[in-house]
């Protein structure tokens, strides 16, 4: 008996839509402009994040620092990241609206014409 292929269908039977659709170079190439922007920001934003917290582990005394009035560095950092969180936000939506949404929307259209 013969194995499934990586997807699950059996070998030699004809490759559902779905499977088609990944294997196609304008997905191929939809996923890698994906990635190519979703990684590095995720990235930067995870070490921003980190710096954070180790900052508060370790540099406890700068983090107590007087920025001015009561407010400290540590609270500044702490606004910084709600701060960032909705700045990258935006950015990836505006992102998504002009360089990912609109080959989604075709490589979707092209598939429910095909069905």
């Amino acid at each position: 008996m013969s194995q499934p292929d990586a997807a699950g269908s059996p070998p030699g039977s004809p490759a559902t839509t779905y499977e088609e659709v990944q294997a196609s170079p304008e997905f191929a190439a939809l996923r890698r402009r994906l990635r190519s922007f979703v990684f590095p920001l995720t990235a930067a934003f995870l070490a921003w994040y980190f710096l954070y917290v180790l900052l508060s582990t370790y540099a406890a005394d700068f983090m107590a620092k007087k920025a001015f009035g009561n407010i400290t560095v540590g609270l500044l950092f702490g606004l910084g990241q709600f701060v960032t969180t909705f700045a990258i936000t935006m950015w990836y939506a505006s992102w998504a609206n002009k360089n990912f949404d609109p080959e989604a929307e075709a490589i979707r259209a092209r598939i429910e014409g095909e069905e």
